[in-house]
């Protein structure tokens, strides 16, 4: 499960990263992003790696209501290469959505307290996403969902599930646009292993969407 992320560094690192040439806009720090927002997204189209904003929450291109997104903010790596709403999408969408850390909430003394994970070793995350456009009459929407998988033993303690992270020397790997086979990009996904990684507690305020500041990422106390 990765259902909040926080993108807190300047998107001109992501550019540089991942060599594209354009301008960005949108460049304030966000320290709770929720499903249903504007995430920061890179894709590849053919010819060069390209920067955007994709809504999280998959709407395929067959959905009958773009309602159906808030369902679908993640994909599970296991057996999304079998399902119709991803299959497609794993051999010829695929994307990377850019984050510094994600929450988590573990039970602890009869409450879910949120926890922040992040790679102290690394200034951001690319984590494995699909994409797909819907289109209805003048609406149209491109949306994303992020792959998950079992959790490593580091976040066993926190969740059963964690988000795909990607090695930085597969990130072009997987955004290169070509049309691959999606049971072999689901036993490619199978080898990846996460970064090193860190959490600490955080303040409860996190647990709403309307909260999006500094305050989120503080380290808290837990008694």
């Amino acid at each position: 499960m990765c259902g909040r992320f926080t993108f807190t560094i300047q998107p001109e690192d992501v550019l540089t990263h991942f060599h594209i040439e354009q301008e960005l806009e949108g460049g304030s720090p966000r320290y709770n992003i929720a499903p249903g927002q504007q995430v920061l997204s890179v894709v590849h189209d053919g010819e060069n790696n390209r920067a955007g904003y994709l809504k999280w929450g998959l709407v395929p291109v067959w959905a009958k209501d773009p309602s159906i997104g808030y369902k679908m903010i993640n994909a599970r790596s296991e057996t999304a290469h079998e399902k119709p709403s991803f299959k497609r999408l794993m051999e010829r969408k695929r994307c990377i959505i850019v984050a510094d850390s994600f929450f988590e909430w573990k039970e602890e003394n009869g409450r879910k307290q949120p926890y922040r994970i992040y790679a102290p070793k690394q200034s951001f995350f690319s984590f494995a996403g699909l994409w797909d456009r819907w289109r209805d009459g003048d609406e149209d929407l491109v949306t994303c969902t992020i792959l998950t998988r079992e959790a490593n033993p580091f976040m066993e303690s926190l969740h059963h599930r964690m988000p795909i992270i990607l090695p930085e020397e597969q990130e072009q790997w997987w955004i290169q646009s070509e049309t691959r086979n999606a049971k072999q990009v689901h036993d490619a996904l199978r080898q990846f292993s996460p970064p090193e990684l860190e959490a600490y507690p955080v303040h409860s305020m996190v647990n709403s969407a309307k909260n999006d500041g500094p305050g989120c990422v503080e380290k808290v106390s837990v008694e």
